[in-house]
């Protein structure tokens, strides 16, 4: 039986590759799938002299592949920022890692007020590293993946131009209130976060490249914190001080534009498992209302239906402001 069985027959000379590359001719002892997460990749966890790596080989590229995620992973691996790196194939798209061993965040010592220091910190230091590569401008990002929400016919005729005319205002007042950029992670999300009981390590840089310094702190602060009283904890554990009024300003729009992306992306999947098209009803459940709906068993974690949910959810949230919805039951 073959360690590689549970991957696709075109990567399994990749995996046998990178593993030769990586531990010569050392014996494995143990190879585990590892599920979960949103990602298309394949990830096994490698049992290798009494330790555990990961061994992770992307998925077919999209057109909206970043190209520069494994400079990326290395810049922020040098850092300690990601865990450390054994080998890469860029060309082949396969990386191995070491395994961390993670703990569920609310085990964080002191609570959720040390959490949101420490992951304010986490972001400082990611735009503290040498900067990533240039990919795409976040706004052009946004609406390529809107306009592909657009066109699967998903909703109705029409029903979604209110948001892309919203979209077309906010890129104006995002270009012009740009004035640096640095290394973003761009999805820092709690499932590419990780606690191994001691510290956290970020993980998952297919989105990274440089970025609108406000990126990945409006993603935690909708995705982590969600806490009003947090908030200004992780935002000062982030920058050294507190947002003044231009960068609170400045969070409100790149925020909008955050919540729009990921609309678009539960969306995306919505409309790629058909579970419904035409729809002409935008209307959303607050997070009370659908956390009810969970608890209730009507909305089930991973399903199409409820990432549609949370989809129409996160269009909410661009068009009014509303409190988003997190990720928690979308994978």
């Amino acid at each position: 039986m073959s360690y590689f069985e549970t991957l696709p027959a075109s990567v399994r000379e990749t995996a046998n590759s990178a593993l030769r590359a990586a531990f010569g001719q050392m014996q494995i002892a143990g190879v585990n799938p590892i599920k979960g997460g949103a990602t298309t990749a394949s990830t096994l966890r490698i049992d290798v002299g009494g330790r555990r790596y990961l061994l992770r080989i992307e998925g077919e590229p999209s057109p909206l592949r970043n190209p520069h995620q494994y400079v990326s992973m290395r810049i922020a691996a040098e850092a300690g920022i990601a865990p450390p790196i054994r080998f890469i194939d860029e060309a082949a798209r396969v990386a191995v890692i070491d395994f961390i061993e993670q703990r569920p965040l609310n085990t964080f010592p002191g609570g959720r007020v040390a959490l949101s220091q420490a992951l304010g910190n986490l972001v400082r230091r990611v735009q503290s590293t040498p900067t990533f590569p240039y990919f795409i401008d976040y706004p052009e990002i946004v609406a390529s993946l809107f306009r592909h929400v657009r066109r699967t016919g998903l909703f109705a005729d029409g029903r979604l131009d209110p948001h892309f005319e919203r979209l077309e205002l906010l890129q104006k007042t995002y270009d012009a209130g740009l004035s640096r950029v640095v290394s973003s992670h761009n999805d820092f999300i709690p499932s590419n976060i990780l606690f191994d009981g001691n510290r956290l390590w970020l993980i998952d840089w297919e989105s990274a490249y440089r970025n609108d310094p406000f990126v990945d702190v409006s993603i935690a602060l909708d995705s982590i914190i969600r806490s009003q009283d947090l908030e200004p904890i992780f935002c000062e554990a982030w920058l050294g001080k507190s947002l003044d009024d231009e960068a609170l300003a400045r969070l409100v729009t790149v925020r909008a534009l955050t919540r729009l992306y990921y609309a678009g992306v539960l969306l995306s999947a919505s409309a790629a498992t058909s579970c419904t098209s035409g729809d002409v009803d935008l209307s959303a459940p607050t997070v009370a209302e659908f956390e009810r709906m969970a608890r209730n068993g009507h909305l089930k974690p991973g399903e199409p239906q409820t990432k549609h949910v949370l989809g129409k959810m996160f269009l909410a949230s661009f068009m009014t402001g509303v409190e988003a919805p997190g990720f928690a039951a979308a994978v």
